[in-house]
C-alpha cells in the first residue's frame, strides 16, 4: 500500500472494504479514487480502482428497463449469519450439493453449464442459517465476470471438486487461476481455524468485520475457503484428498462428502460456525425473559458496543453498560461496552 495517504482515503478504503451492496461499493471507489493522492507511488492503485469503477458500472447498468432503483443484475442481497459462495469446475456436484443443503430448486444436470446464474439458499444451523450462494463453473478460460463482486464480498468459498475425476487437480489449478486474475485468493486462513484439519476447529483467534479483505490491497481479496470434496460414494480411497492437495499444491481445510447420498454434509455447518467464529447473543429488556427467537450474530472477539449497534445505532451511542447471563463470572454481572461477548450471551443494555 503506497505511503502518504490521506485520512479521507483511509475513510473511504474502510467503508469499501465493509461495503456489500455493489451501489455502495461504487461510491465508495468512486470516493477513493477522488481523495487518492496523486503521485508515482499510488499510480497502479489508481489505475486499479478505475478499472473496479468501469466493472461495477457496467455491472450495475445491467438491469431491467425503466426500473425505479437501479441494481446489479448478478446482486446477492446477504442474508443470514454468514454467505458462502460455492464454487468449483463443471460436473462437480455444486448444484447437487446446493439442493440438498438448503432445499433450492437448482438445475441439476450431467453436462457442464446447468448453472448460469447466482442462486442463494439457506442451510439451517440450530437458531441461525447460513447464506449459500451456488454459481456457475469456473475452468481454463471461463468465468462469467460478474462472480468477482459476489466473491469479494462473500465471507468463505466451498471449493466443490468431484474426487473421483482422473483430471481433479488440473481442475483446482485453473479455478485457483482464474480467480487470481481477479485478484480473489483462496486461502486456507480462516478467522478462528489454526492449520488443524475439519474436526480440529481452535478456540482462539483475533477476528475482523470482513476476514477476506487484503490489509494491503483494498482491491484484493483472501477468501477463506473449505475443499469439499464431492463424489465420495464412488470409493476413491482415503488419501485421495491429500493426493489431490499435493498435486494441485493448495493445502485448504478439507472433508470428503457425498452430496448424491448424503454422507458427511452433516459436517459442513458446523464448520462454518466454528471457523468464522460465529457468536449469537440473545438481548433482554429489564424484568423481561430474553428473547430466544432471533439471535444477533456477531463475531468471536466482538464486544457488548457491537451488539448493541445490531440493536440501533441510537442504542450503541447512548449505551451506559450491560447486564450479562452466560459467559460472565456470575448471572447478571454489570460489564462494560467493550466486554466481549460469548456465544450464547444474554445481555441487558443500559442507556446513560
Amino acid at each position: 500500500m503506497p505511503a502518504n495517504l490521506s485520512p479521507e482515503y483511509k475513510r473511504a478504503e474502510q467503508a469499501f472494504r465493509m461495503a456489500r451492496e455493489p451501489r455502495e461499493r461504487l461510491e465508495c471507489l468512486k470516493e477513493m479514487l477522488r481523495t487518492i493522492p496523486r503521485h508515482k507511488g499510488t499510480e497502479h492503485l489508481q489505475a486499479d480502482i478505475k478499472s473496479r469503477i468501469r466493472e461495477l458500472t457496467d455491472e450495475i447498468g445491467a438491469t431491467h428497463a425503466g426500473a425505479a432503483h437501479r441494481h446489479s443484475a448478478h446482486a446477492v442481497r446477504y442474508e443470514g449469519a454468514a454467505q458462502i459462495c460455492l464454487i468449483g469446475p463443471p460436473n462437480s456436484g455444486k448444484s447437487t450439493l446446493h439442493a440438498i443443503l438448503t432445499g433450492s430448486k437448482a438445475a441439476v444436470g450431467a453436462f457442464p453449464g446447468t448453472t448460469r446464474e447466482p442462486l442463494p439458499g439457506m442451510l439451517h444451523f440450530e437458531d441461525i442459517a447460513f447464506q449459500i450462494v451456488d454459481l456457475p463453473p469456473i475452468s481454463f478460460g471461463r468465468m462469467e465476470p460478474w462472480m468477482a463482486g459476489l466473491l469479494q464480498t462473500a465471507d468463505a468459498a466451498w471449493l466443490v471438486v468431484d474426487l473421483a475425476d482422473p483430471e481433479c487437480a488440473e481442475h483446482v489449478l485453473a479455478v485457483c487461476a482464474a480467480l487470481g486474475q481477479r485478484k480473489i485468493t483462496l486461502t486456507d486462513r480462516w478467522p478462528c481455524l489454526g492449520s488443524e484439519r475439519v474436526s480440529e476447529v481452535s478456540q482462539g483467534s483475533a477476528v475482523h468485520p470482513r476476514p477476506g479483505v487484503s490489509p494491503l490491497d483494498p482491491l484484493r481479496t483472501e477468501l477463506p475457503t473449505l475443499l469439499v470434496a464431492n463424489k465420495s460414494d464412488l470409493d476413491p480411497g482415503a488419501d485421495e484428498v491429500s493426493a489431490l492437495e499435493e498435486l494441485a499444491g493448495v493445502r485448504f481445510p478439507a472433508v470428503a462428502v457425498s452430496a448424491k447420498r448424503g454422507q458427511v454434509l452433516e459436517q459442513l455447518a458446523p464448520f462454518v460456525f466454528g471457523a468464522l467464529g460465529i457468536v449469537r447473543v440473545y438481548t433482554k429488556p429489564p424484568g423481561h425473559p430474553p428473547d430466544r427467537t432471533r439471535p444477533f450474530i456477531v463475531r468471536r472477539g466482538n464486544t457488548v458496543s457491537d451488539v448493541a449497534r445490531l440493536v440501533h445505532e441510537d442504542v450503541a451511542r447512548s449505551l451506559k453498560f450491560a447486564r450479562l447471563w452466560g459467559s460472565g463470572a456470575f448471572d447478571g454481572q454489570q460489564v462494560g461496552p467493550d466486554h466481549a461477548v460469548a456465544d450464547g450471551d444474554v445481555v441487558e443494555l443500559h442507556a446513560r
